[in-house]
């Protein structure tokens, strides 16, 4: 094999590879940034190590926490269905806007209250040591979204 082939067939073996080690790469890249974070309470049952009594008083917590965090959805949802009314028929900022507006940051603030004695609940059942985990769950849970 004369030496210009050989030089071409090695760039185009380096070519090959280096494409296939790229394309891997970014599919492993993709795939763990395209996985949505755990959410708080799978995180509880994944890395607290919960006994069987704190397992089934934490699944409760949450069953009791859905139902509410449902409920005040549906009013958030029903607010802005209410605020999108008052434009299509106001066209201005007027009394109906403004009180689906308020309708809604009302439903808002409740959910945020529900979710952090939802919260402060689940950590009521742990032990010390789950707590001070949890702890830096929360703290990251918190700070996860910030731009």
């Amino acid at each position: 094999m004369n030496a210009p082939l050989r030089t071409f067939l090695g760039m185009l073996a380096l070519t090959v590879i280096a494409a296939a080690l790229a394309g891997w790469l970014g599919v492993r890249y993709g795939v763990h940034r395209g996985l949505p974070p755990a959410d708080l309470d799978t995180m509880v049952h994944q890395q607290l190590d919960l006994s069987s009594d704190q397992n089934r008083r934490i699944e409760a917590l949450e069953a009791q926490y859905a139902d509410r965090r449902l409920a005040l959805q549906a009013e958030m949802t029903s607010a802005n269905q209410d605020l999108a009314a008052a434009i299509m028929q106001e066209h201005a900022y007027g009394p109906r806007a403004d009180q689906a507006i308020g309708r809604f940051h009302r439903a808002m603030r409740a959910l945020q209250e529900a979710t952090i004695r939802h919260v402060l609940a689940m950590r009521a059942v742990l032990a010390p040591g789950q707590a001070k985990k949890f702890d830096a769950l929360i703290a990251k849970a918190l700070i996860a979204d910030e731009p």
